[in-house]
């Protein structure tokens, strides 16, 4: 028997017909990403139920040097979850571990298995009244140790931050099988490295997450969603931070988006409709939210910023969604630009950031300089100017050939996006990880001391290289 036959048949005595599969049929739909620029092979599929299940199967992959492809909701958007094509490696799904462990609403915390989907959080936590306050377009299929991986983002990072804020404790197996708990929070523990760290955003490269315990956040009573028109980005940089100087306790959220992806949004919902009348260069959502005793005060809050945003000529029309129903349209408005862009046609994503204070700046230089240098392309730039982030997309030219524009013109653009980026201090992934889209990248700019201690802490945990190898750790360069 060949080596992969021999660990296939231990990895199925010691998981069970239901915890590994090599079967086509099922493994084939995991071996490539969501936006479908990856495709690898996998000897199989491993589905374990518990934590101890995936340390024993990790000390099996260390004795057949297998390596562990880690994966969640496979609705990353860098190739992180997929593995490479040499067939060598199992893809490690959590998707099984998804019970909820232990919510502790008195002390707003909840701790969970790593293969809950954010959407059945969100649910479980308002059956208590609170809320997990991270929340992305993907919520019905991203799962929480793929987002802790990732240390993702989304649209209320501006006032709870990202995912590494809301971790108070992880449980994480590392490449020797032995399994790290810190998922017990204290408010001071002073014995060393805050060793749970290191694994956030660590794409499992270093550790594969398990379970974690989360911050939980008061469920809101209501909400205010407004819609503005803007004639430039640069007048969404003045609004943000008039609204912050107004309702910065309040405000919960702050997108900005173009009309080329309004446009966009509304040839793709066949049901969709602008929220204004006329058509303007840029448009702001913004969310406000209350608790229970400042409900009656939501309406005039959102007004205030309205009425000072079109007196201070910050705005040229705007409104207020009239209930939950509209709010939630909005939002779909926001949520559905990547779909739309991608029934377009192909294009190179960019998930970058900036200082906040740049960041209009930048996209009115950044846009230009790129349909310029690469003629035919379309450059758009949307998300969460409230913190910095913006998704920087490039669509390529009419007639372009999928797979080969990104491989050819794609790269460069790339390359020139990136160094446009770093030119203005910022950082070439924001909230959507290294995976192997940028892993060299990462490499041809990143500060060779913070690459050489990201090696150091790889090597010394996973000498083997055997956990999600080819991912997020540049190879070592010459530069």
């Amino acid at each position: 028997m060949s080596d992969k036959v021999t660990f296939t048949a231990a990895a199925i005595r010691l998981l069970g017909d239901r915890g590994f599969t090599d079967d086509p049929d099922i493994v084939t739909p995991w071996l490539t990403d969501w936006r479908g620029r990856y495709t690898g092979k996998a000897i199989g599929m491993a589905s374990p139920a518990n934590t101890g299940d995936v340390s024993l199967l990790v000390k099996l992959c260390a004795q057949h040097n297998v390596a562990i492809v880690p994966q969640g909701g496979n609705s990353g958007m860098s190739g992180g979850a997929t593995p490479d094509e040499s067939g060598d490696a199992v893809i490690l799904s959590l998707r099984r571990m998804n019970a909820i462990r232990e919510m502790r609403p008195d002390q707003k915390m909840v701790t969970c298995d790593a293969g809950v989907i954010l959407q059945d959080l969100h649910d479980e936590a308002a059956k208590w009244r609170l809320r997990f306050p991270l929340t992305l377009g993907g919520k019905g299929s991203a799962t929480i140790g793929g987002l802790i991986s990732t240390n993702a983002g989304g649209t209320q990072v501006l006032r709870h931050g990202t995912m590494r804020a809301q971790v108070t404790g992880l449980e994480v197996v590392l490449p020797s099988g032995e399994v790290l708990n810190t998922l017990i929070p204290l408010k001071k523990d002073n014995r060393g490295f805050d060793l749970k760290q290191m694994f956030i955003g660590s794409e499992g490269t270093m550790g594969i997450v398990t379970a974690a315990t989360l911050h939980l956040a008061d469920a809101i009573t209501d909400r205010a969603v407004l819609w503005a028109g803007l004639n430039r980005v640069g007048r969404a940089d003045e609004l943000l931070k008039l609204s912050q100087k107004l309702r910065g306790d309040s405000l919960e959220g702050f997108e900005v988006l173009p009309h080329r992806c309004l446009s966009a949004v509304l040839n793709y919902l066949p049901d969709a409709r602008s929220p204004l009348e006329g058509e303007y260069p840029w448009y702001a959502l913004i969310e406000l939210v209350a608790k229970q005793d400042q409900q009656d005060q939501l309406q005039n809050w959102a007004e205030e910023i309205l009425q000072d945003g079109l007196d201070q000529g910050l705005i040229e029309d705007g409104t207020i969604a009239a209930n939950e129903t509209q709010a939630e349209q909005f939002w779909q408005l926001r949520d559905s630009i990547s779909p739309a862009e991608r029934a377009i046609g192909p294009a190179m994503q960019h998930d970058i950031s900036v200082p906040v204070d740049d960041m209009a700046d930048f996209i009115s230089h950044a846009v230009p300089a790129v349909e310029n240098r690469f003629s035919g392309t379309q450059a758009i730039a949307f998300g969460h100017l409230g913190d910095g982030n913006v998704h920087f997309h490039v669509l390529a030219p009419t007639g372009a050939i999928p797979g080969k524009w990104e491989e050819e013109d794609g790269k460069k653009i790339s390359y020139f996006v990136h160094d446009l980026v770093t030119h203005w201090k910022g950082s070439i992934s924001a909230e959507h990880g290294i995976g192997q889209m940028k892993r060299d990248e990462l490499g041809r700019l990143g500060d060779p001391v913070s690459l050489s201690l990201l090696r150091t802490v790889k090597s010394a945990l996973d000498p083997a290289n055997l956990f999600n190898p080819g991912k997020l750790i540049p190879p070592q360069s010459d530069r």
